[in-house]
């Protein structure tokens, strides 16, 4: 038996790996090239930094494919979402977090843990021996990168990920703006009006989309040819793709009444999310982009009630990579060249916080099994945890192969029910009940 499970990377999928082996009794070294190494979308040091959205996203378990991850992961006492509901913030139906405090707990929780080190380090290149997980996420070090296609034979395929713009509370101007989550969502007051909203009528929307069509942005190097994850478009992109995309995407004004004049409809609303507990910043929902610096302030101050905006965090663009997933693991996220490797996270081909710590659980009950000898079943496909891992691990085609959020989609027919939206309800409830009797008699020989 291995003594010791060593996982690169210490973001969702790491941290979680490394608190499933080290609470099974496992010795875990975390290699941490933070802060030594920086990357361009980390601000901080901890462990779990959250560098995109603070939102988890829906955290309905019975009729949305990621809240029933969040369920999975929760039956498995896993570390992120434990740590979420601890610095859970209002956002309605989804499950937002204050990112930094958040951050601060796992980083805490992970370098008290008796069986947990941490080793402050960049791995440059692949072991040929001992356990390891690699978990490096998107934003993975080029010489790792390098090792890994030198390894692989295969370059690793990559997209371009863009990040919002944050806003300062105190400088939005609340007269034309109002707080409402979309069709009131939310148990509470303080869920119902989680989201601050800003309208625009059809005259506004069209300078809007003049502007951001015109503005100056950044522009790739040469021999970059990645594409754009469609789950994070630039704002521009979506632009491009017709006037009316940002109207019925992160822009679209249904489900919310504006409290200033009830009676009048707005063309567009731009949607602002809490971004921490205290209020004072909020996350320009859906507003990713490419945008030059100077454009953005100028862009976005288009917006009504943004007019006097300052801004905590400008938006920004970098490139992710990931690898071809279905070709080079097995069913058990193992490098089949080198098995003493399996992988986890975003770099799995997986996206999303959630969907990136759900594979850094699996893989680190996996590497357990392995050490200690043992047999592990194969993770039910009806399971959330299962439809992402057979996804990567064969379910989807390697040619064309890119990033995926979980979806029910991944999941195998319900017996007996046909698809169709009259019956979409009934199957997402389905789906779910099914899931969470597959996962509690997987996780039951474990425990």
């Amino acid at each position: 038996m291995t003594d010791i499970l060593n996982i690169i990377g210490g973001g969702m999928a790491g941290s979680e790996a490394a608190w499933q082996a080290a609470n099974a009794g496992i010795k875990v070294v975390i290699h941490e090239m933070r802060p030594k190494v920086k990357t361009f979308a980390h601000r901080t040091e901890f462990l779990g930094e959250m560098v995109c959205s603070n939102s988890f996203r829906s955290d309905d378990d019975e009729q949305n494919a990621v809240g029933l991850l969040h369920w999975e992961m929760r039956a498995a006492n896993g570390l992120i979402m434990a740590t979420a509901e601890k610095h859970r913030i209002p956002a309605g139906g989804a499950l937002a977090v204050d990112r930094d405090p958040f951050a601060q707990s796992v980083t805490a929780a992970l370098t008290s843990h008796p069986n947990i080190t941490i080793s402050y380090e960049e791995i440059t290149s692949l072991p040929n021996d001992g356990q390891w997980i690699i978990a490096t996420g998107p934003l993975t070090s080029g010489a790792l990168a390098e090792a890994i296609a030198s390894e692989t034979g295969v370059e690793a395929l990559a997209f371009f990920d863009a990040i919002a713009p944050i806003v300062y509370h105190d400088s939005i101007n609340m007269d034309i703006a109002w707080m409402q989550s979309r069709y009131d969502k939310g148990e509470t007051v303080e869920e119902q009006t989680a989201y601050l909203n800003c309208p625009m009528n059809k005259d506004q929307y069209e300078a809007f989309i003049d502007a951001l069509l015109e503005a100056e942005k950044t522009e790739f190097k040469e021999g970059e040819t990645a594409g754009y994850f469609d789950g994070c478009l630039p704002i521009e992109v979506m632009a491009e793709r017709g006037r009316e995309t940002l109207r019925w995407g992160p822009m679209k004004p249904v489900g919310l009444t504006n409290e200033h004049d009830p009676e009048t409809k707005a063309h567009a609303v731009v949607q602002l999310r809490r971004d921490n507990a205290l209020g004072t910043l909020y996350n320009i929902v859906g507003f990713q982009t490419k945008m030059k610096y100077g454009a953005q302030k100028a862009v976005f101050k288009t917006i009504p009630a943004l007019e006097d905006a300052e801004f905590a965090r400008l938006g920004g663009i970098h490139r992710n990579s990931f690898i071809n997933s279905p070709t080079l693991l097995d069913h058990e996220m193992r490098l089949k060249t080198k098995p003493n490797i399996r992988f986890a996270g975003q770099i799995t081909g997986v996206e999303g916080y959630v969907e990136s710590a759900a594979m850094g659980l699996l893989a680190g009950k996996l590497a357990v099994a392995e050490m200690r000898g043992e047999t592990v079943a194969t993770v039910p496909e009806t399971t959330a945890m299962g439809a992402l891992v057979s996804h990567i691990t064969g379910g989807a085609a390697a040619k064309t192969f890119q990033p995926m959020n979980v979806n029910f989609g991944l999941f195998p027919p319900l017996e007996g029910m046909k698809s169709g939206r009259r019956g979409r309800k009934d199957r997402y409830k389905g789906y779910t009940d099914r899931a969470k009797i597959d996962w509690q008699e997987w996780l039951a020989p474990q425990a």
